[in-house]
């Protein structure tokens, strides 16, 4: 009974998964960047009306943010009326965090469903390839435990907005190209397919840096390669020209507007980050990010086991793969090539700029890319061996990945170390006072980055907290 019942073991430990977190992502506290974007406020006015950043292109103008409005125009939209309505079933406060809450779980939701489907190549929810390896992804996905190390749902909402939401949209993207490539299944895109594949370039073009650095050491590479595979195969006699034209035309159009579209526009959006006026709040030369470069990547993997852990589950996979008959080529192809776009990325990383919170380059976010690679890579080829290898070699196998996979379970049921009891403690204060400017204990931050110790710093938050309806009228506060 148990082995034809498996798969609804997989369904409940996902669905138990999910829960748990979103009771995680509903303990976070806000963060520093939330009010000053959904007011908001001076800074980032600009950009909401300049979508295209074309104040950049023909002015040569510097401001905030000019190639990230998608993210921008999200975030106003959806905290000026998500915390709205759900204040119809809950309070204010509770209303606020339930927001951020399921965003976070959207987008948590929404990789494991993409990594799955890329993965098992079945899009049915219920079927036992598509649970298996969703229950191989969804562990990795690091609510508490490993998050600053390896999270992908970070803590903080401003972040995920600008990170994992565009990179879970981007895997969303590739998603037709990586069942194509990964299972050697034609590539077929409907016409409404196409048409959201389009928009979706647009979109993610202008949603921050991840994601047209990621898309130019893709797309082009792999139009490229697509290119001289086709040149390759035409008679040597014929000119080089035309057989290059030829080549060419031989792509299949779902493969070359869509990639050549991105391609354009993230190096546009590039060009125009940039006139980003955040890169000069903190400067470094070029040759002292590459001198920390190493360090970062130290720090990154012996801050906690979780990243280590990962990457030699890794190896493990790919070490029985290379062992294995002909069919596993083709996954040992998608983990060499996920290798080098890893050491490309960390190589580039310098180039995006220094960040004084980013003191060595590296950290999770920004390598968010290589992490959401490498948990992909692992559940493939995990999902490849568990299907492929022989009976005794499975158990062995399978007793290992869960062994490993319940490490990172039971990891993260630990709580990041940070939660919005103190913040909700805070608000409660300022709204029962009768004071316009409060004075509060600096016990944690309140929708900021730190205690604030000048209330003339508060007037934005205090106008927030009034339009989410938690304070009666606009007050300001400063904390000792």
């Amino acid at each position: 009974m148990l082995k034809r019942n498996w798969h609804y073991l997989l369904l409940l430990f996902l669905l138990a998964d999910l829960g748990y977190s979103f009771w995680q992502y509903l303990q976070f506290p806000l963060d520093g960047d939330l009010a000053p974007i959904v007011w908001p406020d001076e800074a980032y006015r600009r950009v909401l009306h300049d979508p295209f950043g074309l104040r950049v292109l023909l002015h040569h103008e510097h401001y905030s943010a000019p190639n990230r409005f998608f993210t921008h125009f999200f975030l106003y939209e959806y905290f000026r009326h998500v915390p709205l309505w759900l204040q119809r079933l809950l309070s204010p406060v509770d209303s606020l965090y339930a927001a951020c809450a399921l965003l976070k779980i959207a987008v948590h939701a929404l990789v494991v469903y993409v990594l799955a489907v890329a993965i098992s190549n079945r899009r049915q929810l219920l079927s036992r390839r598509f649970l298996l390896a969703a229950a191989l992804v969804a562990p990795l996905l690091q609510t508490g435990g490993y998050n600053y190390q390896m999270g992908v749902v970070d803590w903080s909402i401003t972040y995920v907005a600008f990170y994992a939401l565009p990179l879970s949209l981007l895997l969303l993207f590739f998603l037709p190209y990586l069942r194509a490539a990964v299972h050697g299944t034609p590539l077929r895109v409907s016409w409404a397919g196409y048409v959201g594949l389009l928009g979706l370039a647009v979109v993610l073009a202008f949603n921050g840096p991840t994601v047209p650095a990621t898309v130019l050491l893709v797309c082009p590479v792999t139009l490229l390669g697509c290119w001289y595979r086709g040149f390759a195969a035409r008679p040597a006699p014929e000119p080089v020209l035309r057989r290059a034209v030829r080549a060419l035309g031989q792509l299949p159009p779902a493969l070359l507007l869509p990639f050549g579209l991105f391609s354009a526009l993230s190096l546009y959006s590039m060009f125009i980050g940039l006139n980003n006026s955040e890169s000069q709040w903190a400067s470094m030369p070029l040759a002292q990010r590459y001198a920390r470069l190493p360090l970062g990547i130290y720090y990154a993997l012996t801050e906690d086991v979780g990243l280590p852990l990962l990457l030699g589950l890794l190896v493990l996979n790919a070490f029985l793969l290379r062992r294995q008959a002909a069919p596993g080529g083709r996954v040992l192809a998608v983990l060499k090539w996920l290798g080098w776009f890893v050491v490309a990325y960390l190589l580039l990383l310098p180039l995006g700029g220094y960040r004084s919170y980013r003191e060595y380059i590296v950290r999770h976010d920004s390598i968010l890319p290589i992490t959401l690679g490498l948990i992909g890579g692992f559940a493939l080829s995990a999902y490849y061996l568990l299907t492929h290898l022989s009976a005794p070699a499975r158990r062995r196998y399978a007793a290992v990945v869960v062994a490993g996979l319940a490490l990172f379970t039971f990891a993260d049921l630990r709580k990041l170390g940070t939660s919005n009891d103190c913040e909700r403690s805070l608000f409660a204060q300022l709204a029962q006072s009768p004071d316009p400017i409060v004075r509060l204990p600096a016990t944690c931050p309140m929708l900021d980055w730190q205690p604030l110790t000048d209330y003339h710093k508060s007037e934005l938050d205090g106008r927030m907290l009034q339009y989410w309806n938690i304070t009666k009228t606009p007050k300001r506060y400063y904390q000792q």
